[in-house]
């Protein structure tokens, strides 16, 4: 059997990867004309990394990324609300959380295919089911038929526009900027993801590589995001930490990327005779808990698992059934602690700092197993 796979993003390109391993032919076609070094980190939590194990490429992304030891909360002058040991985790599944530069671990995954398989220049166009076959039409002319594909075309999915009903995205009138700065963080953050909530507004930050840092900032707005012009992005957050500071005043504008936080309202359904949705295509989340990513991961591993078990519909029904409750809880979940982070009133910030403060780490490890632990096919 031949495979199309739609989007050669993170979950694009696992789920080519795993196919692969299983002895399955694969065509990734990509619209981009080339890959191109994405200006952003990614910190590939404990499942994420549970995949890539199982892939053989757990050594090469820690090589070329860096390990976290540890996630924290904090106000914005630094002072400590919650911390996440991941050391309980790393015992438990023998692999550890890695920050990394997303063009690093493209790279990896690219090399990690056989030679003819990623297709560049492909943009969808249209998709049509015929009684046979899939027609696949693209922008530069081609059009090809396609027994089985997954779509892995992100957010604004393609394919789910055109043969799903269900294409609810929310806004969650928050701006994001990310950019990627060649600093070396003090010491004690060396391993820690920080994120530091202020009023409106958060800033994180993680060290990638031994002289590059990640950093991410954003801000909740009222009507558009022109109310925050990039040009004066320093000036937004002068009332956090000298050091989030000065990462984002030593970051070329340039190298500022800048979007909007969506999501996709949790669908009901991911598959048709097929085809069947994968990572944003399915399930597109808010980063706020840094699981974007580590779920297409996940959804690539057990996809991969349930084609090589089940005939195409009894594949998809069951990944489905094995994916869907906790991409959704992720998705609901993130939006939540969006909100949560960018609280405005005085009363409610204090009120929520003193709660996660309380909060035993028991409370928090039980919670993030929940994330952690895999599915078995």
């Amino acid at each position: 059997m031949t495979i199309d796979i739609i989007g050669a993003g993170i979950g694009g390109l696992t789920t080519a990867v795993a196919l692969e391993q299983k002895g399955y032919n694969v065509n990734l076609y990509e619209q981009a004309k080339t890959i191109r070094p994405v200006g952003a980190g990614i910190v590939l939590a404990n499942n994420a990394m549970q995949v890539y194990e199982k892939l053989g490429l757990r050594k090469q992304l820690e090589a070329a990324g860096n390990r976290i030891s540890a996630i924290q909360l904090t106000t914005s002058d630094l002072k400590v609300l919650s911390t996440m040991d991941m050391a309980y985790f790393e015992e438990k599944y023998q692999v550890n959380n890695i920050a990394i530069h997303r063009a690093e671990l493209q790279q990896i995954l690219v090399q990690a295919l056989k030679k003819d398989t990623l297709k560049l220049g492909y943009q969808l166009k249209d998709i049509k089911q015929t009684p046979t076959d899939l027609k696949l039409s693209f922008q530069n002319s081609e059009v090809l038929p396609s027994s089985l594909v997954i779509a892995a075309d992100g957010q604004n999915s393609i394919i789910r526009n055109q043969l799903f009903s269900e294409n609810k995205l929310r806004n969650a009138r928050q701006i994001c900027w990310r950019g990627i700065v060649d600093y070396i963080l003090p010491k004690e953050y060396q391993h820690l993801l920080t994120e530091a909530w202020g009023k409106g507004d958060r800033i994180g930050f993680v060290q990638i590589s031994p002289n590059k840092v990640y950093w991410f900032a954003l801000k909740s707005f009222k009507k558009t995001t022109d109310e925050f012009p990039l040009e004066q992005l320093n000036s937004f957050f002068n009332h956090f930490h000298p050091l989030a500071k000065e990462l984002l005043k030593a970051t070329p504008i340039e190298n500022i990327h800048t979007s909007e936080m969506m999501d996709l309202y949790p669908i009901k359904n991911w598959y048709k005779p097929n085809i069947c949705l994968l990572g944003d295509a399915a399930h597109a989340t808010t980063p706020n808990m840094g699981q974007g990513a580590g779920q297409s991961i996940e959804d690539a591993w057990i996809l991969a698992e349930c084609l090589h078990k089940y005939e195409p519909t009894k594949a998809f029904e069951t990944y489905q059934g094995l994916r869907m409750k906790k991409a959704h809880h992720v998705v609901n979940t993130s939006w939540t602690l969006g909100k949560v982070a960018h609280l405005s009133n005085p009363i409610f910030i204090s009120l929520r700092n003193q709660l996660m403060k309380w909060t035993p780490a028991s409370v928090n490890r039980k919670q993030s197993e929940r994330i952690i632990e895999l599915a078995s096919v």
